[in-house]
């Protein structure tokens, strides 16, 4: 899988510029503020159909403008994909496959299969367990469209399910009501964690080698999922059901689901330390950077198509052995990496970006 080309018309700070791409290793370079990472978010909004950075998809239209666009052609084994994104002011975005607009966003996930990482992705280690259960289910919506349906449903019957726990009604009114939520709650959510304790199973000896690769073998990496499990989905939908009910009572005074998958987590350990609490700042840096290298693996190999790696100013964040195997890792897959000086010699093609043009 590999991009070829992109053009930007009043995105962010584009006004109108395309350029094409290598199939190797692509270096955005630029001064601060010029719009390299910008022009690496349009990439990735391709892939999953939204911006990581903007909390409204208004922002990435660029200042007074009434519509931006990102049109991208990606090269696949089996032929050339075009997709194209509108951002309006007024009214929703539109997806276009090869031109026709699609009607679910789900339709996009697989399209153009892509891998993310920036220093802001320290928070994947450091910060909550959001940011933990965000990069799976990124991931795994990437492979499975399923996964990615499931969540929506979920999401769905969660609100329905809060909308209940904040209406003012008697308690034995709740009870005789949310039954109806939580049978729904736990049938979708066992089937969510079925796909993330697979997932962490799958990704996990790629992830050792990749943080053993960085690491010089100096540290050993594991990870568990911390949530409800079980020997098959029966098994978990049974447990999560029962731990919906001991939990009414508290969520009633919350007013809102404490328990579910929506509040699980990943467990990380380097050589039998928790990383999150005791890890270095490098640590926790190289752990994120290790599991972001280990999707690369997990989803060509489920695809069978080489996802492409996005690395946003990163190699300002490691030390120079790091870099030298960072680049040398690169070689594996179509990279875009954005940086403000260059001075490797490895084969690249440079796309210089300055004051939000590709020149």
């Amino acid at each position: 899988m590999k991009v070829k080309s992109i053009a930007l018309t009043n995105f962010r700070n584009y006004s109108f510029s395309e350029t094409s791409f290598d199939d190797g290793l692509n270096i955005v370079v630029g001064k601060n503020a010029q719009g390299k990472t910008n022009l690496l978010e349009a990439i990735y909004f391709c892939a999953i159909g939204k911006s990581l950075r903007a909390v409204r998809e208004k922002e990435l239209i660029n200042w007074d403008k009434p519509v931006a666009k990102i049109s991208l052609e990606v090269e696949k084994k089996f032929g050339k994909t075009r997709i194209d994104i509108t951002l309006n002011r007024v009214g929703k975005k539109i997806v276009a496959i090869n031109r026709l607009p699609i009607r679910k966003i789900g339709e996009l996930m697989g399209e153009l299969n892509a891998v993310f990482f920036s220093p802001d992705e320290l928070k994947l280690v450091k910060e909550s367990p959001e940011d933990r259960r965000r990069f799976m289910d990124i991931s795994i919506s990437q492979t499975s469209k399923q996964y990615f349906y499931l969540l929506g449903r979920y999401s769905k019957v969660l609100a329905n399910r809060n909308k209940l726990l904040k209406q003012a009604l008697s308690p034995e009114t709740i009870k005789d009501t949310i039954g109806l939520w939580d049978e729904q709650l736990s049938s979708i959510g066992a089937k969510l964690i079925m796909y993330r304790v697979a997932f962490l199973k799958n990704i996990l000896p790629f992830a050792r080698l990749s943080h053993e690769y960085l690491t010089e073998g100096t540290e050993e990496l594991n990870l568990e999922y911390a949530g409800i499990t079980g020997e098959d989905e029966a098994e978990i939908k049974t447990k999560l059901l029962k731990q919906l009910e001991n939990s009414l009572e508290k969520d009633m005074r919350l007013q809102f689901t404490s328990v579910g998958p929506h509040r699980d987590d990943i467990k990380v350990w380097v050589n039998g330390i928790d990383i999150k609490t005791y890890g270095s700042q490098g640590q926790q840096r190289t752990v994120a950077l290790s599991l972001k290298l280990a999707e690369l693996e997990i989803i060509e190999r489920q695809t069978g198509e080489k996802p492409i790696l996005i690395l946003d100013d990163v190699l300002s964040e490691l030390d120079e052995k790091r870099k030298k195997r960072l680049l040398a890792f690169c070689k594996k897959t179509q990279t875009f990496l954005s940086c403000t000086d260059f001075n490797y010699d490895v084969p690249h093609k440079t796309i210089v970006v300055d004051r939000g043009s590709i020149v």
